[in-house]
């Protein structure tokens, strides 16, 4: 059966249950021709298949990476899409990818920088995720710097959030930079980030 029977909007219905329970399914019981046919509606399908598609896939990405890896061309290529959910749903299937695949990703960076500086919050809270984790996987020279200075920029809501995606990669060569930053920016925060970044400050001692 065609698996665009099974989104959401085929269903007739306006909530992303069906997507994710398509995803699910997937994880337990691949089928690398229904992933190829969900890539395929990201160009080719009416507007409700493409954002179907594209959350059934990022979900994929975050139960199954290796599922939708191969396809990282496809979701680089939306990353410069209009449509600004189809951005943020191909950036967010970037990130589930990039520990897969980080040298197909860092080959991407220039795009997904480009698309985070453009894009939505969502996209550039996906943007920060795909940094850290490149770090994570060997890339630590290239990413880190780009995610220290968006940290340095990033607004007050997302400054802890970001400095946690951080947290775990910082090398011991960019340490004394990242404390600086959390240190700078701590007394601009809400009393709930200042208390988040507060734990970050003392872990680093």
């Amino acid at each position: 059966m065609s698996v665009a029977g099974l989104l959401a909007s085929a269903l007739g219905r306006n909530d992303e249950q069906p997507n994710i329970a398509l995803a699910q399914r997937l994880a337990a019981e691949p089928r690398p021709e229904a992933v190829a046919e969900l890539v395929a509606l990201l160009e080719a399908g009416t507007a409700a298949e493409r954002s179907d598609a594209i959350k059934v896939l990022y979900e994929l990405g975050e139960l199954s990476p290796g599922q939708i890896a191969g396809h990282a061309d496809a979701f680089v290529r939306l990353l410069g899409a209009r449509n600004n959910r189809l951005v943020w749903g191909a950036m967010h299937a970037v990130a589930t990818i990039t520990p897969v695949r980080p040298e197909t990703i860092l080959a991407a960076l220039p795009a997904v920088i480009a698309a985070a500086d453009r894009g939505s919050v969502i996209a550039r809270d996906h943007a920060m995720s795909t940094l850290a984790r490149l770090a994570a996987a060997g890339h630590a020279d290239r990413a880190l710097p780009i995610l220290l200075g968006r940290l340095e920029a990033a607004a007050a809501n997302q400054f802890p959030m970001y400095a946690e995606f951080a947290a775990p990669v910082i090398d011991a060569a960019r340490r004394e930079r990242f404390r600086a930053i959390l240190a700078a920016r701590l007394p601009g925060l809400p009393p709930a980030k200042q208390n988040r970044v507060g734990r970050l400050l003392r872990r680093l001692g």
